[in-house]
């Protein structure tokens, strides 16, 4: 696959819950999104950062949707689902995808900001179609699956201090 150059076209798609329940997990701590675009990027040419994110109704969730967006990520936003029974549930898996197999005409990189597995299969057809993919996740909480379907992968646990609030 084609190394990074400075005239590379990038799509970044961060699956922000996922991000968001490792950091919590593993640290306690937040995701820094500014910090996390600018790896994802390195000097390439950004075409279009997504953050997937659920509204849940907490009162701090408008802010970080708003920073977000002053970071220079789109937000992209699903309410949660609660169902008869009282569980909840709330995914962009799909989304992710139906948006990462469409910018992939646009695109010479995607990177994905995430660490499930389900999007192993996805980075198989990208790669097939041409395109550079790129993970960013926790590798204590990585599926190994999208670690190996990936051209590179950058572990946040390997530099807590720099992509951690």
């Amino acid at each position: 696959m084609v190394d990074t150059h400075p005239a590379q076209r990038v799509g970044v798609l961060a699956d922000s819950q996922n991000l968001y329940h490792s950091a919590q997990s593993r640290y306690s701590r937040n995701i820094d999104y500014s910090a996390l675009l600018e790896e994802a990027v390195r000097d390439r040419s950004l075409v279009r950062a997504i953050a997937y994110v659920i509204r849940a109704d907490s009162p701090e969730e408008e802010s970080f949707f708003e920073a977000l967006r002053d970071i220079g990520f789109e937000a992209k936003i699903k309410d949660i689902k609660t169902f008869a029974d009282g569980s909840k549930k709330a995914d962009w898996d799909v989304g992710m995808s139906l948006d990462a197999v469409t910018l992939a005409n646009h695109v010479d990189t995607v990177v994905l900001c995430t660490g499930d597995g389900d999007f192993a299969r996805l980075c198989s057809h990208l790669r097939h179609e041409g395109v550079r993919v790129e993970a960013i996740g926790l590798g204590s909480s990585t599926a190994d699956e999208l670690v190996d379907a990936v051209d590179d992968f950058v572990d946040i646990d390997e530099h807590e201090d720099r992509f951690l609030l």
